[in-house]
């Protein structure tokens, strides 16, 4: 797979991922403007809704980031030395693309929450 190839199946990822986004945010307003709103275990749950959501979003931005280091990777002559590929990895904005240290690291915790990279 060629990494242009690699970067639009990361951007419709994205695009995907958005998109179920904007209908699970459609029925957290449904919620929010009905009398069931008011019940405490159903505001409890549309704060876990939340929360996930705010998960779905770092994966977005995940995807968009490594499309985009895809799209640079792809540009440089095979020639090029690893610090220019360190240099692409640094400029993304997610810590834990940028950070070698923190990349994958939920995989490796025992929290009890949503992991979201």
């Amino acid at each position: 797979m060629s990494l242009q190839k690699l970067a639009r199946e990361l951007d419709e990822t994205a695009r995907q991922s958005a998109a179920m986004l904007e209908g699970i945010t459609e029925a957290l307003e449904l919620l929010t403007d009905s009398t069931a709103g008011k019940d405490a275990s159903v505001r409890q749950g549309m704060m876990m809704i939340v929360t996930a959501l705010q998960g779905q979003d770092r994966i977005e931005q995940r995807c968009r980031n490594m499309a985009l280091a895809a799209r640079q990777f792809s540009l440089l002559p095979p020639t090029a030395p690893e610090s220019v590929y360190d240099e692409i990895w640094q400029s993304l904005t997610l810590d834990e693309l940028r950070v070698p240290a923190l990349s994958g690291v939920a995989a490796n915790q025992a929290h009890g929450e949503i992991e979201l990279f």
